[in-house]
């Protein structure tokens, strides 16, 4: 499977709020089937850290990563800071409790894994979370450095996939875990996963169909609601000129609808804060139906980036502010 870059500030990424869905299934999945056991899916702390190879990696990496974010450490026997490196976060990993995962992959013996990550030098460490890769850092880092980044991954994790790790208990033998078990299809699946081939094909129009006749049975489909916001941001962008849109925008700081053009410009161009600043700031400016009219469009694209982010939650004090 090729790794996909993920953004912890990026705007939403469909793939990874499918994964989402489907790590959420599968961890309730495996705490359920421990249960039903008659345990409690603990693991040993020696499980914490494993080596994994390439035959090995869609289960071992892709696979536990819907129950745990997975922390990759490309080495080599020859690198020397990689043998600085690797004892720190095999030390990290058994402190933080399972809240994360330790995969070792020996880059002399996974020519392919290390192409397939885009693997320039190392050590180098990344993260996968719901199947979703995540580049972390490069070269020789200090504990202090190590630790705010683990601390960052786990809180997104947690977060945005609902991922809270592993349970760990010192008297669990090791190697013994609950297996998971695919997530049993839901009855949108067909048209979730045209509405998400339309988008790749450029097709935003069938995309937004496709969300459209999910929410209609379904309201409260948490993947339909924000691939439609996305979807109806794509389409409303698709036959924009960025240079007309954003000099008419530069010349018209009071004009709505010329703001609430470059801000969808901004989102899509991951400039989300950009966009959300324009919008606050016109509706400062206006009032009457225009403010209400930037007022629904921020709350639009508050709905593209998702309610955790911690930019919606500024953007939301600030609009209040704007507002009263």
């Amino acid at each position: 499977m090729q790794p996909r870059n993920m953004s912890m500030s990026g705007v939403v990424d469909l793939a990874a709020v499918k994964a989402a869905q489907e790590a959420k299934a599968k961890a309730e999945q495996a705490r359920a089937e421990a249960a039903r056991q008659g345990g409690t899916g603990a693991v040993s702390p020696a499980d914490l850290v494993i080596d994994v190879d390439e035959a090995g990696f869609e289960q071992e990496v892709l696979q536990r990563s819907a129950e745990v974010p997975v922390v990759i450490d490309f080495w080599a026997e020859w690198c020397q800071p990689c043998k600085q490196l690797s004892p720190v976060l095999e030390r990290l990993a058994v402190e933080y409790e399972g809240r994360f995962l330790l995969a070792k992959i020996d880059v002399d013996a996974n020519q392919m894994l290390m192409q397939q990550f885009g693997v320039q030098g190392i050590p180098a460490v990344f993260a996968v979370v719901a199947g979703q890769a995540l580049p972390l850092f490069q070269g020789a880092a200090g504990e202090a450095q190590i630790r705010q980044t683990l601390d960052q991954l786990v809180q997104v994790a947690e977060q945005r996939f609902g991922l809270t790790g592993l349970t760990v208990d010192p008297e669990a033998r090791p190697g013994e875990r609950p297996e998971v078990t695919e997530a049993p299809a839901g009855p949108h699946d067909a048209l979730l996963e045209a509405a998400v081939q339309a988008l790749d094909a450029g097709d935003f129009g069938g995309a937004v169909r496709a969300y459209q006749n999910v929410l209609a049975d379904d309201p409260g489909n948490t993947e339909a609601r924000l691939g439609l916001a996305q979807a109806e941001l794509l389409h409303r962008v698709q036959d924009m000129d960025p240079q007309l849109v954003r000099e008419e925008a530069a010349g018209k700081p009071g004009d709505a609808r010329a703001q609430i053009a470059a801000a969808d410009l901004d989102l899509v161009g991951g400039h989300v804060e950009d966009a959300f600043g324009r919008l606050i700031d016109t509706v400062a400016r206006t009032a009457g139906d225009e403010r209400d009219a930037v007022r629904l469009r921020l709350l639009e694209l508050f709905e593209v980036v998702g309610p955790d982010d911690p930019r919606v939650a500024a953007a939301r004090r600030a609009l209040a502010r704007a507002l009263f």
